[in-house]
Formats: C-alpha cells, sequence, structure tokens
C-alpha cells in the first residue's frame, strides 16, 4: 500500500471522468501537480480497465481544450496498472471551457469575481493595489496626509532626506505609486482625502459589545490610509481601552489591558493584507476583556496559521501600500509582525494572541486572562484562581496556593498537579520551596 498522502500537489482517483479536466487546470494555474488515475482515497491501487486509451487520448485532449501539455505516465503496481498525469505550473492562466480553476491546498476551487480578478492580474506581474486609475492627479490627494508621511519617513530614516523636500508627483514616482501617467491604487489608498470613492469599504470600524450581539458604542475611521492608522490607534487607546490604575509610591501609572506595540502590529497587518476588491472594512471589535481584528483576507498559497508563528518571509497582499507604510516606519519588512505581537502580549504575562480564519477573513484575538477565559479553555472552576494568579504575578508556588485559596498542602499539591498535567502550568526549579510554576504559554 503506498504512504504518500493526498496533498497540495497530489490527487487520487480511482477512474477517469471528464470533470477531472478541471483538476488539471486547477494545478496548471497553481503549483503544478500530479493526478493519480487508478487509486482510491487512501492511496491504494486499484487499477485501470482503460489504461492505453487514456494514454492516447488524455494528452490530445489537454492540448485541445487548455492549450497546455501534459506528461501522461502509465504505472504498475502488483498485477494493478494506474496512470499518473503530470501537470506543470504555466505563468499565464489556464481555461478550461470558459472557467478558471485553482488548486488551493487539497482543493479545487473555481475562481469568480474578485478572487479571479486577483488571479487574472497576479498572473499578468500586478497586484491589486498595483492597478492604476485615471482620473486621479497628486493635487488631489490630502495634504495632510503627505505631511505625515514626511514626518514620520524623516523619523524612521527609509527614504533619502532629499527625496522628502521633493514635490508630492516626485514622491509618489519614487514610492513606485506610478504607473506611466496614472497614480496606481495604493496611491488612491494612502493619499486621497476619501477614498472609499474608489474603493468601497476603504475605512475602519469600531465597536466596543457587551456580549456578541449587544453593540453599546461604535465609531469608524475615514480618510487617507496613513490618517486612518493615526486615528484608529487614537481611538483605541482613548476610548476604548480600559486602562488599570495602579501606584509606584504618590506615582499614578495606567497600564493598557493590551500592548500598544501589538494592537499597531494588528492593525497595520489587517490594513496592509486586507483584500480591498471585497469592499468590507476593517472591524475591531472591543469586549471587556478580549479585542479583535477582521479584515477579508487569506495567507499566501500553500501557508498555514503555524507559519505566522515562526521566522517567515515577508509576502504582503498589498505590496505597494505596504512599502510606504514600510518607509514611514508603521511597519517592518521581515515578517515579524506576528511575532512582535506573540513576544510583547508575553512580556506582561497575556495569552499569546490567535490567529485564525472566520467569515472569509482572518482574525487576530487578543484576550486577557479572566474567569471566563479559562473556563472557555475548559478549566475547572476550582482551580481558576490558581491560573488566575499566576497570570497576573508572572507564577506560583504551593505556599501560595495554600495562602490565596485557603487550602492545605496536599490540596495545593493536587491542584498543581492537575494544572500541570493538564497542560496549563509548567514547572521549574527545585523539588520543594524552590519549585515554581509558570503559564505554559508564558
Amino acid at each position: 500500500m503506498s504512504t504518500a498522502r493526498e496533498q497540495q500537489n497530489i490527487e487520487w482517483k480511482e477512474s477517469w471522468r471528464e470533470e477531472y479536466f478541471k483538476w488539471i487546470c486547477g494545478f496548471a494555474n497553481a503549483q503544478g501537480g500530479r493526478i493519480f488515475i487508478g487509486k482510491n482515497d487512501d492511496g491504494r491501487v486499484v487499477g485501470l480497465s482503460n489504461i492505453r486509451k487514456l494514454l492516447e487520448d488524455l494528452p490530445n485532449q489537454v492540448r485541445d481544450l487548455m492549450g497546455i501539455l501534459v506528461e501522461v505516465n502509465r504505472h504498475e503496481e502488483a498485477g494493478l496498472e494506474y496512470l499518473e498525469i503530470v501537470v506543470e505550473p504555466y505563468p499565464y492562466p489556464i481555461s478550461y471551457r470558459g472557467q478558471y480553476h485553482y488548486r488551493s491546498g487539497s482543493t479545487k476551487q473555481e475562481l469568480k469575481g474578485p478572487a479571479l480578478s486577483a488571479f487574472l492580474l497576479q498572473k499578468q506581474g500586478k497586484r491589486w493595489d498595483g492597478v492604476p486609475v485615471p482620473s486621479v492627479a497628486a493635487a488631489d490627494l490630502s495634504a495632510e496626509a503627505f505631511d505625515l508621511f514626511r514626518q514620520r519617513t524623516a523619523k524612521s530614516g527609509r527614504v533619502d532626506e532629499q527625496v522628502l523636500h521633493d514635490s508630492n508627483e516626485a514622491l509618489l514616482d519614487n514610492l513606485n505609486l506610478v504607473d506611466g501617467d496614472y497614480l496606481k491604487r495604493a496611491a488612491v489608498l494612502l493619499f486621497h482625502p476619501n477614498p472609499e470613492k474608489f474603493v468601497t469599504g476603504a475605512y475602519v470600524k469600531i465597536g466596543f459589545f457587551a456580549t456578541d450581539d449587544d453593540l453599546r458604542y461604535q465609531d469608524e475611521v475615514h480618510g487617507p490610509l496613513l490618517l486612518q492608522v493615526e486615528r484608529t490607534l487614537d481611538l483605541l487607546q482613548t476610548k476604548y481601552a480600559k486602562a488599570q490604575v495602579r501606584y509606584e509610591g504618590a506615582s499614578r501609572i495606567e497600564e493598557p489591558p493590551f500592548p500598544a506595540a501589538a494592537l499597531r502590529e494588528a492593525l497595520l497587518n489587517a490594513l496592509a493584507h486586507k483584500d480591498y476588491s471585497g469592499g468590507t472594512p476593517v472591524q475591531i471589535s472591543v469586549y471587556e476583556d478580549r479585542l479583535q481584528f477582521w479584515n477579508e483576507g487569506h495567507l499566501p498559497d500553500s501557508w498555514t496559521v503555524e507559519n505566522l508563528l515562526r521566522k517567515h518571509p515577508s509576502k504582503p497582499f498589498n505590496p505597494d501600500v505596504a512599502n510606504t507604510l514600510f518607509r514611514a516606519g508603521y511597519i517592518e519588512s521581515w515578517g515579524r509582525g506576528t511575532i512582535k505581537m506573540l513576544n510583547e502580549c508575553r512580556t506582561v504575562h497575556l495569552p499569546a494572541p490567535r490567529f485564525h480564519f472566520e467569515a472569509s477573513g482572518f482574525i487576530v484575538a487578543f484576550a486577557e486572562y479572566s474567569p471566563a477565559y479559562w473556563q472557555a479553555q475548559g478549566v475547572r472552576a476550582d482551580l481558576v484562581p490558581v491560573l488566575l494568579y499566576t497570570g497576573q504575578h508572572g507564577s506560583i508556588t504551593n505556599t501560595l496556593v495554600q495562602q490565596q485559596l485557603s487550602v492545605s498542602k496536599p490540596t495545593a499539591t493536587r491542584y498543581l498537579s492537575e494544572l500541570e498535567k493538564g497542560g496549563w502550568l509548567q514547572k521549574s526549579g527545585k523539588t520543594g520551596v524552590g519549585t515554581q510554576y509558570t503559564l505554559l504559554d508564558s
């Protein structure tokens, strides 16, 4: 029995059907791949009865239907014959009967609407934000946005100082935001006073929720993308973040529930990687003990969320937008934004932010260590106070459990053992009074 697995570049089919031309089209439009005809879903060879006819017909049919060449090979295993169709990736769009198919992960999808537009642009060497926009000139753009860019860039040092003294037209050209006689969509998003005139949904919505269906108040942030960044961060820090107050001597110190640097990275990621062709604004949902960013978008091909949890290359969905934000010192160019969010949260003893997909969009979710948080993780109610203390102070000991919960030493030992076995706490230090416990993800 074969030990291979069906994956991004491999598909198994028991027998040939006409609809599998769509799979060939999908592989050609993606990274290429191989289709095995005569294997079941487990990769076990079941054999083909018409293999010689398929060997002769398939290459010609693919050529006539799609204008591409595929390699068709005959194989044998345990006396049973099967076919291998090898499809190379093509640098230009391939259609089958007027339809464009694409292989993503282990599935095939027909590309339509905005997804098809983005695919066709990419095959032409363009991205959505690089498309030229007629009837917009540098004079139509926001002087306030240009001033902010120059101020930020002077501090970042990522643009030659002389360029900052050039005209707005020359500055746009230096940022590669011009295509021939036209400005690119990225220029309109970043600098136009009303980008929504050209791009539906090019703004940010913020709402404070008591529960998922109880919206208490909300704001919308419009205008040039560069100004949206500043205005959104200001709203989050002054209106939506409920700062915790503590005192050091006579000094009053206010601490926001979530690190400002982490929220900044999440916002910039949402704006730089958003699929603006979808027409839906970036949405920030704030709760008493959690906060999440949602933007319409997706990961690069063959990536999973795990790629974001370690060092990874920067592959912005909107490279021209991302480049301008980088020059202004807003973002890094090496794909370190998600790692920075993780580190910022760990530093202040908060759960690691969660990255996931939902409702055709990408979500970055921040949370506080609260009773609701731990109960949602499946922790028993009587163990929650141990984790809350550990999260607040960074560590806990057996003696502290006894003192904080007014329990005996055997009970404290049992609580800590359960939490360690459950994967919530990790033990360090010497056995006995020197043993400390910290949160596993801290």
